[in-house]
């Protein structure tokens, strides 16, 4: 029979995982997408530091967070819809 700690222990090890899951849960990933822009802005024959390549990054920049934001009110008009309208079996 393990001892009061061992036992513990062995709990905290099998929780582990279920803890770890957690953390993680609500924190959206991160993209890098600076290579992506920069290859779009040279293909319009903009040179890397001008003043029109610094504008086609901050367009898609500005383009990217609308999508987000787009993205983020159909998901809550979604909840809110689901939450007001329960489906009954």
């Amino acid at each position: 029979m393990p001892s009061g700690i061992a036992k513990h222990l062995f709990a905290l090890l099998l929780a582990a995982p279920f803890l770890a899951g957690c953390l993680e849960r609500g924190q959206p990933t991160m993209v890098d997408t600076s290579a992506d822009d920069d290859a779009f802005c040279r293909a319009n024959n903009v040179a890397a530091g001008s003043n029109d390549y610094v504008i086609c990054r901050k367009n898609r920049d500005v383009q990217r967070g609308n999508a987000n934001a787009r993205t983020d009110r159909a998901q809550r008009n979604l909840a809110e819809h689901m939450l007001n309208n329960p489906t009954r079996p």
